[in-house]
């Protein structure tokens, strides 16, 4: 299942339902259990500035992070793959920026999410290469052939 939430704090109007097709679109990519769960949590820059510096050293705010984890949930035995986290904020900017609406920014931020849930790494050039690739091939899924994350 996945899990949706936007930030109260964040003012910037999202359709949820173009965002939760994104990541499904990258968990059937990625071949995810059926039965998996993850969240995926619109916010704001301010929340995604204080993860990147407890969890990443980074002190800046950063568009996307990526939680993974590989918990079972107890009750219902479904995998948890993780959580996703976007500055609503970040991907406004950026895709003023690159020419295109906020919703296909956050739809190519959340499936750069998923793809490091589930196991993609972009820190040496062969591990970016087919994580771009997968990233490619799902926006081209969804109609975003033309849209890119900037490095």
């Amino acid at each position: 299942m996945i899990f949706l939430e936007k930030s109260e704090e964040v003012e910037i109007e999202i359709s949820m339902e173009p965002v939760e097709e994104a990541v499904a679109a990258a968990l059937v990519h990625q071949e995810a259990p059926k039965d998996a769960d993850l969240t995926v949590v619109l916010t704001d820059d301010v929340q995604l500035h204080a993860l990147n510096l407890e969890w990443m050293g980074v002190d800046g705010p950063t568009d996307v992070l990526s939680f993974p984890s590989d918990e079972i949930d107890p009750e219902g035995g479904n995998r948890y793959l993780g959580d996703i986290l976007v500055s609503l904020q970040r991907a406004e900017e950026q895709a003023q920026a690159a020419g295109h609406s906020t919703l296909a920014e956050v739809q190519l931020l959340v499936v750069h999410g998923v793809l490091h849930l589930m196991g993609h790494d972009h820190a040496e050039p062969e591990d970016k290469a087919r994580m771009w690739k997968a990233q490619a091939e799902i926006l081209t899924e969804l109609g975003l052939g033309n849209i890119q994350i900037r490095d």
